[in-house]
């Protein structure tokens, strides 16, 4: 490895296939953890001597700390070779490890199995989850297998690839080869992967039919009568792009006038736009593109918007981690999404949508996962509108139910019987007319679910 291969492996910053330290840990099983999860995932290097901000610092080194180092790695079972070399980039001494990917997976460093999520170790620890590792470790991942009919001459895009710079904020100054390589986007023999495919090709359609989003409108809160349907076809990031944008076009958005002037005009969605982000890059960063014969969908009723990508659970995340910690079908398009920040700290999405549901005062919203994913968002109803249609069928305790449950989905029977002054048993009989009405429905348990408004 050259200086200046080196360099741009720096600039280019950590990622799925690179990671950086500062200096030597005290602990250095870190360094063996990292070498695991690169041998169990699709390789990678280790530089240490570069800093959080991908600045080269050097290191202070000896034999003695380098044999240590090499003892730690040998602790990986299989035994698995990796040469560690020391380098002097432009006066700094560094050291620097490549790893391939492993040919004898799983790779176990004292009974623990490490694999790369993102740009992070993770390390697998309940039986779900190594079992999974189990199932899938004699399958390539989807997005690292090679596309053999995509020709770079004629199929990769330029713009699509220097947008990905841009937003990435990688230098330009590289050349497109060397990125490329480093990024790990290739094989030896030039073959793209299917991961950088549908990144960059130009037309990904053209190799993966199904790799693409439909977006329908309905009338209703069923799917008899259909308004629109888009198929959007592209990159995976244009597709993101276009699917926001004709979302945007369906939903209610309203402005904060605090943007006036020469300041743009604060938007502000029914659903939060943030929430869509979050579904829709999850969507395209985890769906099973081995599944050839379904697409992501995005479907919006008067109730409700529903998204939904091929694949359920991944085998290897237990139900019991699920919005707790993240694991992914699609390492290399995951690292890319990344890259151009996109996907934030691991885990941390599905949290943050719930949150987001909360703070609009919206119901939590829905995650089914049994062979397909499927998340479902209720859209807020005008509570008023509501009850001036149906206030000849309502009495006065069920408008004020409903008015209560609608500025309050989390509400308890407790809670409603003391502020509607009635009997719990009252509650309920008022709540039981509703849903016979098809006005008010519960979704999820009677300790954490939340009370739904349908606006019909």
């Amino acid at each position: 490895m050259t200086e200046e291969e080196i360099l741009n492996i720096v600039a280019q910053g950590e990622g799925y296939n690179a990671e950086f330290k500062e200096s030597i840990p005290s602990r250095l099983r870190d360094i063996a953890e990292e070498i695991c999860a690169f041998a169990n995932s699709s390789g990678g290097v280790l530089i240490i001597g570069v800093n959080d901000s991908n600045q080269i610092v050097g290191v202070t080194y000896d034999n003695n700390r380098l044999s240590r180092i090499q003892d730690a790695i040998n602790g990986i079972n299989p035994s698995l070779r990796v040469p560690i070399e020391t380098k002097l980039v432009r006066g700094d001494n560094i050291i620097y490890i490549e790893v391939p990917t492993g040919s004898q997976k799983p790779y176990i460093l004292s009974g623990a199995i490490y694999i790369r999520i993102g740009p992070n170790t993770q390390k697998l620890t309940s039986p779900e989850e190594i079992r999974g590792f189990f199932q899938q470790s004699g399958r390539v991942y989807f997005d690292q297998s090679p596309c053999q009919d995509f020709v770079y001459e004629d199929h990769f895009s330029d713009d699509a690839f220097n947008e990905f710079l841009q937003i990435s904020g990688l230098t330009s100054t590289l050349s497109q080869e060397l990125i490329l390589r480093n990024l790990k986007l290739y094989f030896d023999d030039r073959y793209f992967k299917n991961g950088a495919v549908l990144m960059f090709g130009k037309n990904p359609d053209e190799f993966f039919d199904k790799a693409v989003i439909r977006c329908l409108l309905f009338r209703d809160i069923d799917k008899r009568f259909i308004e629109d349907d888009k198929i959007f076809k592209g990159t995976l990031y244009k597709q993101y792009i276009q699917s926001i944008s004709w979302l945007k076009n369906k939903l209610k958005v309203s402005y904060d006038i605090e943007g006036q002037g020469s300041e743009p005009r604060k938007e502000k969605w029914e659903i939060s736009e943030v929430v869509f982000k979050e579904v829709i890059i999850n969507a395209l960063s985890h769906r099973d593109y081995y599944e050839q014969g379904a697409r992501i969908t995005i479907e919006v009723f008067t109730d409700r918007v529903e998204i939904t990508n091929p694949g359920g659970l991944i085998s290897s995340l237990p139900e019991s981690e699920f919005g707790k910690r993240s694991m992914t079908r699609n390492p290399l398009i995951f690292g890319l999404f990344e890259r151009m920040r996109l996907v934030e700290q691991i885990g941390s999405g599905i949290p943050r949508v719930r949150q987001l549901m909360r703070e609009y005062n919206l119901p939590e919203p829905e995650f089914n996962y049994n062979g397909i994913f499927v998340v479902t968002l209720y859209r807020p109803v005008n509570i008023d509108k509501l009850i001036e249609k149906e206030k000849n069928n309502l009495s006065d305790k069920q408008i004020q139910l409903l008015q209560l449950v609608h500025e309050k989905p989390s509400i308890t029977i407790s809670d409603l019987s003391t502020q509607i002054g009635i009997s719990t048993t009252a509650i309920d009989k008022n709540i039981k007319k509703l849903k016979e009405l098809n006005i008010l429905k519960r979704v999820g348990s009677d300790k954490e679910g939340n009370w739904i408004v349908v606006g019909r």
